[in-house]
This record gives structure tokens, C-alpha cells and sequence, in this order.
């Protein structure tokens, strides 16, 4: 019986390992250079912490989770995003009484049950990032900006970053009324799913994505022309604070969040290069979250970046340098094996990837084997090397080669 992955998941394995292993340590050491701390949450968590954050009319907890009863008749979701089971943990563990801010990153798996396509699958991982205790600008531009440096250090270009706010609930209510205005005379022309989102939440038709409904909303009314004077302020410092980090950005007023708990700064980084699904990183303010979790009130920002659609961009340049082992040792003959054996166990001591061949490979099996892996040297080694306690060694790269005693091999890879 063949037995296949299910339908929307990957394999993740050599060459494109390295790639995410490459993206993991820079997200690493980027977030830790802005204070963020890493932050490992369940895969699984309580159905109602999801419906309760993301909304109970939305598509992803209508049509998209992946919800089951366990044994003992809870319900239970893999998770289809990252921010709530963070504020969960925030929330449980108290961490509201330590110096504000809090700040966290956390990445692995999600899984949502959409159609997949490119660059879209049910099970896909996520890197993000969410800081609490802070309502000042200034933190958001310092996230925007964190996301600036990581993208560069990843050398990757072209990118952009929108910027939008959409109010809190002081001023949004004025707004909703605004777009129930707009899209009455429009409902008709609705996808069955905006037509109910027209009675719940009519910003979520701002974020569809079937042509029929782009079409209708355009002209609809902007946002930013119905906030408050606080949000106002608030959005206006974010602007001027990324002229001053130099961060580049665009103000893109008929964007939102599709999910409910994000007030005013929204975001998202977009790129050309992936077709319809062009966002490569998006978040926002969620300042009502961790109130309606049971904590105190505690303003609250964060973002999430797609790995696998980071990962197809940096495979689609030329820069990326998958690792091959530094040394391959080719011998023949037992006592020739043993010595091979030995000196490879010394120099992965050091860190120094090396590949040995096994027994009965002929040579010229082995060598062959070398190049296949694209090793950087070959040391080669019989019963003669044993005898002269010298070894052949050769580069790969030009077929340069010579001879070092046994004793010099460390010394000749440090």
C-alpha cells in the first residue's frame, strides 16, 4: 500500500531545509536584538479562545478550523492562528505583573482547512511576534522596523509596507454605519459570504477577495477619514516615526485585518513576486484583547510572518547557499577504516561536517559519492598512508591536492 502526506500538507526536507533553518536564526536574532523573547504555546487549544479573539462569523472559525471533541468531550482546535494562544498564556500565567513591556516570538505550525494553492497549504508555520503593555506609536515602529532589518538581513528586496488604521471603538462604530450606507444599494452584487457580512461586520467586505465584490467597494468611504482625534494623533506619530526610522511605507486606506480584535495600526508587507497571495508578513493593535481574555486592560501589538512564502521568495534568488559537507574520507581496508573512522570523530568535534564511506565501496564508489555531495575535500586513505603516516588529500573545487601526516589533519581544517 502507498501511503501519501494528506491533501494541503509538505514534506519539508534537504535543499529546503536550510532555507527555513536560515529564516529561523535570523528571525532569532533579529527579535532578540528588540528585546522579544521566544515563547513555545500548544499546538492545541480551547475552541472558545479562538471563536471569543478571532470572531464567531468569521470564515476561518465558521468554515476553516480544525475542531474535534477529545475523549472527554471538550472542545478542542488546532490552531489556526498564533496571537490568542499567546494572550491566553499571558493572561494564565499573569505575566501582565512583570515591567511592561512584555515582549515575545514564537514560530511553528497553523492549520486552517483551506483549498490549497500556491503558497497556501493546511498545515503551514509561522513566525510572529506580539508586545503588550505599550499603547505608544513608538512600538509600532519599532515592530515595523524590526521587520524592515529582518527582511534585509535576509537580503530580500521589493517589498512593501502598507500601513493603515482602522480606528478603535470609539470612532469605528461611525464608520460601520458609513459602509451599511455604501453597501445597501450594492448588497445584491455580494458573494453569499459578504451578504452576511453586511449584517456582522460590513468591514470584512473591505478584505474579500472575489472579484464581484473588489468591483462594488470601490469608492467606498475611507477609514481614516472617520477616526477619532486620538486615533488620528496616534496614526499620525506612527507616520512620522517611520520617516524618522527611514522606514519605507505607503498609507493603504482599504486595507484591514480579517480578523476582529485589531484596532487602529493595521499592516501588512506585500510583495509582486507571489501572484494573489502577495502578503508576505501582516498584524496589527489588538488593544481590547487581553480584557476580553479576563486580564486587565493592556494595549497590545504584534504581526505574523508565512514561512513558506518567505522561503519561495529566497528560493527564487541567487544568493542562497545550501551547506555541503566540508570533508569526505575515502578508505580502503579495515585498518584504513578504523583510522578514517577516528579522525572523522575528531574533526565533528570541532563542528567540521564530515562524510565517511563504508564498508566494501570500492574507491572509486566513494569518490564518486564525494562529488555527488559536493564535499569541499576528499582524504584518502590505504594501506599505504598507513604505513608513511601520511594521507592524500584533495579540493574538489580546482583538483588540488597533496599530502599531510595524520598528525596535521586538524590543524589543516581548523
Amino acid at each position: 500500500m502507498k501511503y501519501n502526506a494528506l491533501k494541503g500538507m509538505q514534506d519539508i526536507f534537504s535543499p529546503d531545509i536550510y532555507i527555513w533553518q536560515k529564516v529561523e536564526e535570523v528571525a532569532k536574532d533579529v527579535f532578540s536584538a528588540y528585546g522579544f523573547q521566544e515563547l513555545r504555546a500548544p499546538i492545541i487549544e480551547s475552541t472558545d479562545i479562538f471563536v471569543r479573539s478571532i470572531g464567531e462569523t468569521t470564515d476561518i472559525v465558521e468554515k476553516e478550523m480544525y475542531t474535534f471533541s477529545d475523549k472527554a468531550g471538550r472542545h478542542i482546535t488546532l490552531r489556526p492562528e498564533g496571537t490568542a494562544p499567546i494572550v491566553r498564556c499571558y493572561v494564565e500565567n499573569h505575566l501582565y505583573n512583570l515591567p511592561s513591556p512584555q515582549k515575545f516570538f514564537y514560530s511553528g505550525p497553523m492549520f486552517r482547512y483551506e483549498r490549497p494553492q500556491a503558497g497556501r497549504f493546511r498545515q503551514f508555520f509561522q513566525i510572529g511576534a506580539e508586545a503588550f503593555g505599550v499603547g505608544d506609536p513608538k512600538i509600532d515602529a519599532e515592530i515595523l522596523s524590526m521587520l524592515r532589518l529582518f527582511f534585509e538581513r535576509l537580503g530580500l528586496k521589493g517589498l512593501n509596507f502598507e500601513v493603515n488604521s482602522i480606528g478603535c471603538e470609539k470612532c469605528r462604530p461611525d464608520y460601520k454605519n458609513a459602509l451599511l450606507d455604501f453597501f445597501s444599494v450594492r448588497i445584491d452584487g455580494l458573494c453569499p459570504d459578504c451578504k452576511r457580512r453586511f449584517d456582522y461586520n460590513p468591514l470584512r467586505i473591505l478584505d474579500c477577495k472575489v472579484d464581484t465584490c473588489i468591483k462594488l467597494r470601490e469608492g467606498a468611504p475611507s477609514v481614516t477619514d472617520f477616526l477619532c482625534s486620538e486615533c488620528k494623533k496616534h496614526f499620525n506619530t506612527l507616520l512620522s516615526l517611520l520617516n524618522l526610522l527611514n522606514v519605507p511605507y505607503v498609507v493603504n486606506s482599504d486595507m484591514v485585518r480579517g480578523l476582529d480584535y485589531y484596532t487602529r495600526t493595521t499592516f501588512e508587507v506585500t510583495t509582486k513576486d507571489l501572484g494573489a497571495q502577495n502578503a508576505v508578513a501582516a498584524g496589527g493593535r489588538y488593544d481590547r484583547l487581553v480584557e476580553d481574555f479576563g486580564g486587565p486592560p493592556t494595549p497590545a501589538i504584534g504581526f505574523a510572518i508565512g514561512m513558506e512564502r518567505i522561503t519561495t521568495l529566497l528560493k527564487s534568488s541567487s544568493n542562497q547557499k545550501i551547506p555541503i559537507p566540508k570533508v569526505f574520507i575515502a578508505a580502503i581496508g579495515a585498518p584504513a577504516e578504523k583510522e578514517g573512522l577516528v579522525i572523522a570523530d575528531r574533526l565533528r568535534d570541532k563542528g567540521i561536517w564530515v562524510e565517511v564511506g563504508y564498508t566494501g565501496n570500492s574507491l572509486k564508489s566513494q569518490l564518486r559519492r564525494a562529488d555527488r555531495l559536493s564535499s569541499a575535500y576528499v582524504l584518502i586513505i590505504g594501506d599505504d598512508e598507513i604505513s608513511s603516516g601520511k594521507l592524500k588529500w584533495k579540493r574538489l573545487s580546482d583538483g588540488s591536492q597533496g599530502e599531510i601526516a595524520f598528525t596535521e589533519v586538524y590543524d589543516f581544517f581548523k
